[in-house]
């Protein structure tokens, strides 16, 4: 299998088989991302490399997959983040993108429940300025040449501690796309 880059979790495609890079800007998330896989035999084959995706651009990587999830409503350009997917993105590569949606709902859900009511996140990991809607992340993929397939919501259930896709994009939603010629 072609090598995948991830920008968050890693280990379920490396236990399939996958060859994963995994990136993180911040070195104490290298750090405990190396601990954690290393538990795992079939996870300690993972790099992990503590730079930036334009980065790995200027040095002319590339990847069959690109796996960005809960990223880019963290980073300081969305639109220049997506360029450098694509850059790093082999032909018609896949491209797969989560994030928070800029809605009402989402405040009062990923801001204000989250970090401020159940504390599962720090207060201020977010800022509802940062998030994106569907379509301004379709846009933006568009412009960097990424032609979005596909889009789904998603949920996390605490009770159970497992994810579920839903057509509710409300809150979080994930896109997937291919790049384009």
């Amino acid at each position: 299998m072609a090598p995948t880059m991830f920008l968050a979790q890693r280990q379920p495609l490396a236990r399939m088989g996958a060859t994963v890079t995994g990136i993180d800007a911040v070195e104490k998330n290298i750090k405990i991302a190396r601990l954690h896989a290393n538990l795992d035999p079939t996870t300690s084959t993972i790099e992990y490399f503590c730079t930036t995706a334009e980065k790995l651009v200027e040095e002319q990587r590339k990847f069959d997959s690109l796996i960005a999830l809960e990223v880019i409503e963290h980073v300081a350009d969305a639109a220049e983040f997506c360029k450098a997917l694509s850059a790093l993105t082999a032909h018609e590569g896949a491209t797969v993108v989560s994030t928070i949606n800029r809605s009402m709902r989402s405040y009062a859900t990923a801001i204000v429940a989250a970090e401020y009511l159940l504390q599962w996140l720090p207060k201020g990991t977010h800022q509802w300025s940062s998030f994106l809607t569907p379509e301004e992340l379709t846009k933006i993929l568009k412009c960097a040449g990424v032609d979005v397939k596909e889009m789904a919501g998603f949920v996390y259930n605490p009770l159970t501690g497992r994810w579920s896709l839903l057509d509710d994009i409300s809150v979080n939603f994930i896109a997937y796309g291919t790049k384009e010629k």
